[in-house]
């Protein structure tokens, strides 16, 4: 566990913030803003948890320790023979997302358009949260071109943004609720 003595230490006031390796960058580094992408993902799903119970406040909850484990592999960059061993996002997280896709997938009715952001609370923080998450897969896949990154953080959450849409069609009771797109209703 991480025990936090002091909250403000001054050491990012000229610009920079150290890395998990203790390496000092710039704030507007590209490691910087992929985890920082990360982190806003991270409260979108806190608020999303306001309105969730049961199971599905369950998958919310181990979304938000992934969330907070895949931070800190995108904070620690790669490097041969590390003092401690880093925390890194492993393919059973991957895995667990897939299968719960999976699940949630068997009850959801049939898709006959593309789905809107809305319907229930729930479900349009989900529909947020997805697509902050495809903003964090963006940067970290431009992360990803210039500096060494783990390749299960950038399939995690290529397949979390697929598992709050799936999410968001169960918040709206099943897919029952969702808002479907009708081109051109405006022209």
């Amino acid at each position: 566990m991480v025990k936090l003595t002091k909250i403000y230490t001054r050491g990012g006031d000229g610009g920079l913030t150290s890395l998990s390796d203790g390496s000092r960058v710039a704030k507007d580094d590209l490691r910087v803003a992929a985890y920082g992408d990360v982190d806003e993902l991270n409260a979108v799903i806190g608020l999303a948890r306001q309105h969730a119970d049961g199971a599905v406040d369950g998958m919310l909850a181990r979304i938000q320790h992934d969330l907070f484990d895949l931070g800190a592999d995108l904070a620690t960059p790669i490097i041969d023979e590390p003092k401690y061993p880093p925390l890194r996002i492993v393919e059973a997280q991957v895995e667990r997302l897939e299968q719960e896709i999976d699940r949630l997938g068997t009850a959801l009715s049939t898709l006959n358009s593309f789905v809107l952001p809305g319907g229930t609370t729930l479900a349009a923080h989900l529909h947020l949260g997805r697509t902050v998450a495809r903003r964090a897969e963006r940067v970290v896949t431009t992360l990803a071109h210039e500096a060494e990154i783990n390749p299960a953080a950038l399939r995690y959450l290529n397949r979390l943004s697929d598992h709050l849409f799936q999410l968001a069609r169960h918040a709206n009771v099943d897919g029952a609720a969702d808002i479907l797109w009708v081109p051109g209703t405006n022209c």
